[in-house]
């Protein structure tokens, strides 16, 4: 199966990313857009651009039906939804297979299957991937307490359905349980429109370390290593690294084999990304995202393998480009997210950019569609642009990154650009001594 032209479902630096990747490939591409998008530049470089309705997402990025007639007027023959928006919409992936249209990403099937956190630790079990000790299923409120018990305090309750940290309370002691559990579930119901949650055991100091995975729907899969991306704000991450700084070749080697293990059973199609809570030398699975990560940058530095080009091959019928032998593993990598807010608040700061200068250099990649002149539309994520460093080794990238964060100019609007200069300067994270609570205890430590 051929794919000729592609359409680009989403907005922002991933649009201009899956843009550049079919430009690599021949493929046409068309841009879709909203009306405060107009002069995006993923919108000015695509072959062809379709405006999708009013700034509002649900009415442009995530109205499927608007998608769906761009595809037809264009004759596009494919869809890249990036991340986040309907990435991970296994409705919309349904229509798009009923219209004839291919959708680079996992099937329905694996999109619901990983999307509900309940199911999706019990597939985790049945592949023998390692998971957080917790209750099988669902927790109500008459039952909470009974599961709690057996699980042991600390424990965290989580919304099935939900992300990004909403729908998510830290339950010490029984006298906390039911509150937790009340908050948690009226979160979810108004976050996702489902209200139910789970239980699982609460760990004190894990990283967050995930697991790049690439299958090709026929029972094939490989693993291209681990990211930490344990320097996170409230369950957002913010610096992401790969290699771990935590773990070993032997480590990485073995939770990789296991997840690219559990692909090939599940015949899984596409790009994904196996996440763990990682303490004391233990991993325990948290969830499985099926699509594209923000911070695949970094693994395409490490390894020279760039995932979007995989996406489309598999997508496409023409499989893997490498086997599991053929992948090495080069250096380390580290991605700053820089987003359009302030430094210390986090408050979003949009406007216009008046000034804009991205640095280079050596092993120096920027992900942005922002520009001079651009003016970022209040209505979405903050995120402008992604800073990625390689180096041959840890040290020689940290000294990288801290000599572009000095040439990375943007004016006119406040950024996340003063958090990483300090960052960089820090032993703790010199030395890669940090957890996911590290950053938030940072903040507080130096707040103003």
């Amino acid at each position: 199966m051929t794919i000729s032209k592609i359409l680009i479902a989403n907005r922002g630096e991933i649009a201009l990313r899956v843009l550049r990747a079919c430009k690599e490939l021949g493929i046409a591409t068309v841009a879709v857009h909203s009306t405060a998008d107009a002069d995006a530049m993923h919108v000015r470089l695509a072959d062809e651009s379709v405006c999708i309705g009013p700034p509002q997402s649900r009415d442009s990025y995530l109205n499927i039906h608007q998608i769906v007639a761009a595809c037809e007027i264009t004759g596009a023959d494919a869809v890249h939804p990036g991340y986040g928006f309907l990435s991970e919409n296994a409705k919309f992936a349904d229509i798009l297979d009923a219209h004839g249209i291919t959708f680079i990403g996992p099937t329905a099937e694996h999109i619901r299957l990983m999307g509900d956190k309940i199911t999706a630790k019990k597939t985790a079990v049945e592949l023998g991937i390692p998971v957080v000790p917790g209750s099988a299923g669902e927790v109500l409120p008459e039952n909470a307490l009974e599961i709690a018990r057996q699980i042991g305090f600390p424990v965290l309750i989580k919304a099935t359905a939900g992300g990004g940290g909403r729908g998510m309370k830290v339950a010490k002691t029984e006298a906390e349980l039911e509150e937790a559990v009340s908050t948690a579930r009226s979160e979810a119901l108004a976050a996702f429109g489902n209200d139910a949650v789970y239980m699982e055991k609460y760990l004190g100091h894990p990283r967050h370390i995930e697991v790049q995975v690439v299958g090709d729907g026929e029972g094939n899969a490989i693993h291209l290593g681990e990211r930490d991306c344990s320097l996170q704000r409230r369950h957002q991450k913010v610096w992401e690294e790969a290699n771990s700084p935590a773990l070993n070749v032997e480590q990485r080697m073995k939770i990789g084999q296991i997840c690219a293990d559990a692909m090939k059973k599940m015949k899984y199609r596409g790009a994904g990304t196996v996440e763990f809570l990682y303490e004391n030398g233990e991993f325990y699975f948290i969830e499985m995202n099926t699509r594209l990560q923000v911070e695949h940058p970094i693994t395409e530095a490490i390894t020279g393998i760039d995932l979007v080009h995989e996406q489309i091959r598999v997508a496409s019928g023409a499989g893997l480009s490498v086997t599991q032998d053929e992948i090495t593993f080069s250096g380390h990598a580290i991605e700053c997210r820089i987003n359009a807010e302030d430094p210390r608040t986090f408050v979003p700061s949009p406007g216009t950019i008046t000034h804009f200068h991205a640095p280079g250099g050596l092993g120096v990649r920027v992900d942005s569609g922002a520009y001079a002149g651009y003016k970022i539309p209040p209505y979405y994520d903050s995120l402008i642009g992604k800073l990625i460093v390689h180096g041959r080794t840890r040290v020689e990238c940290m000294m990288r990154l801290r000599r572009v964060l000095d040439e990375f100019v943007v004016d006119g609007i406040k950024t996340t650009l003063p958090l990483f200069q300090d960052l960089v300067k820090n032993q703790d994270i010199a030395n890669g001594d940090y957890d996911i609570h590290w950053l938030e205890d940072y903040l507080a430590r130096t707040a103003p």
